[in-house]
Order: C-alpha cells, then structure tokens, then sequence
C-alpha cells in the first residue's frame, strides 16, 4: 500500500466511445491500474446470485450488497477481480451474471457500495478509470478528467465493424438507433447520469485513432504533472 498521494486519472463518456480500449492503453503507458468497473458490477451480480437474491427484490439486493467487498489487482500483467479475496474473473461473462449486473447495477445502495470500493481502491494506487460517472461522482477530485466522446454515426460503425468481423449479420442503422436510445438513457437516468465535469477536457475521437487519443490524453496527464 502506497502511503504517498496516489494519481488518478477518470475518463467518462458514452457507451461505443471506446473508453475502455483507451483507458487500458493509457494506464499500460503509465503503469497505473486499469479498473474496469464494469467488471466491479459484475462481481457484485455474481455475489447476489450466490446469495440467491432475486433480480426483482430491489431491498434484498440492497441488503446484500453490504457484505461484498470487491477489488482488482494484476497478475501477470492480467487484471483480476476478487470477490471477497476469492478470484472470479473466469466466472463474470455468464448471461446469468450479465442479467443480474443490468437489474443490480442502477439500485442507489449498489451504487454507493461500488463507488465506495472504486475510491478505495484509488487511494491506494495510481489507477485510470472509466465510465459514465467517474469525474463527477467517483473520484471527483482526479487529477486528470476526460470526457471522451464521438459522434453516434461513428460510434454506431465501429460498433459495426466490430460486429461484422465476428460474423454477426446486424444493420448500421439499428445499432446507430440503439447507441441513440442508450445516451437518452444515460443522460437521464435519476442516479449519476452522464454528464461532463465543469474541469474535464473534451476529447472527441470521431477523427482520431486509437493510438492518437492515448497519446492526446497522457499529453494532457503531462502537461498536467509538470504544471
């Protein structure tokens, strides 16, 4: 454990920015931690299925949730997701786990417990984090802030692309109409909807490569360190 002040860098924005691809780049370059803190949610859905909670009893969930305790480390240059010292990584990708992590993950209580376990883990080690709400409610006192966004048109391709390539048949205006429905959601959903902090830097990567908003972002990092 670290005893001097830890670095911390939060990139927010909205779903098929890619963030995480980001995010882990930025935190190889500077051999932070990278914390996925989706993968959080999910371990919190698998503790609630151990528990045998319903995805539809809102008050168990919050019940529960107070007994996880969940982090991440890496080993091997791999990250790890403990669930109550108990390494679960293989066991987060189930649509069982998938399921419960959509109906746990907006329960206030589950929220609260998570981002508790996300600002932990970030006074121990530098860490970059990504998400919807990491800048405004998570670390709201990071070093670095990013909001990290594209357009939905090139969101919605790359999603394409993506999807194409595994052989999925899909059309580019749906997915375009979902990515749509998604931001409207997230905009306005009643707990810590998305939204730029007043300090975050706007970094739109519709015309930018993956390897040019890293390296946009650990300049800001820098410039940042040396100011």
């Amino acid at each position: 454990m670290k005893n001097a002040v830890t670095t911390n860098i939060a990139i927010d924005g909205p779903a098929g920015a890619g963030k995480s691809t980001i995010a882990k780049r930025v935190a190889h370059e500077l051999s932070f931690i990278y914390v996925d803190t989706g993968a959080m949610y999910r371990a919190m859905a698998l503790y609630l299925i151990r528990q045998n909670i319903s995805p539809q009893d809102p008050a168990g969930i919050e019940k529960a949730c107070e007994q996880a305790d969940i982090t991440i480390v890496y080993e091997d240059g791999e990250q790890q997701v403990l669930l109550n010292g108990e390494n679960v990584t293989s066991l987060l990708r189930t649509e069982e786990v998938g399921n419960m992590a959509s109906a746990s993950s907006p329960n206030p209580k589950v929220r609260r417990k998570l981002t508790a376990l996300q600002q932990k883990l970030a006074r121990k080690t530098d860490v970059v984090m990504d998400g919807r709400d990491i800048g405004t409610q998570v670390l709201p006192d990071a070093k670095v802030k990013i909001y990290l966004t594209a357009s939905v048109h090139t969101r919605a391709l790359r999603r394409y692309q993506e999807l194409q390539e595994k052989g999925s048949a899909v059309s580019l205006e749906e997915i375009e109409n979902d990515i749509q429905k998604r931001d409207e959601q997230d905009e306005n959903r009643e707990n810590s909807p998305l939204r730029q902090a007043e300090d975050a830097v706007l970094v739109d990567s519709s015309e930018m490569t993956i390897d040019q908003v890293a390296q946009k972002i650990l300049s800001i990092y820098r410039e940042r360190e040396n100011a």
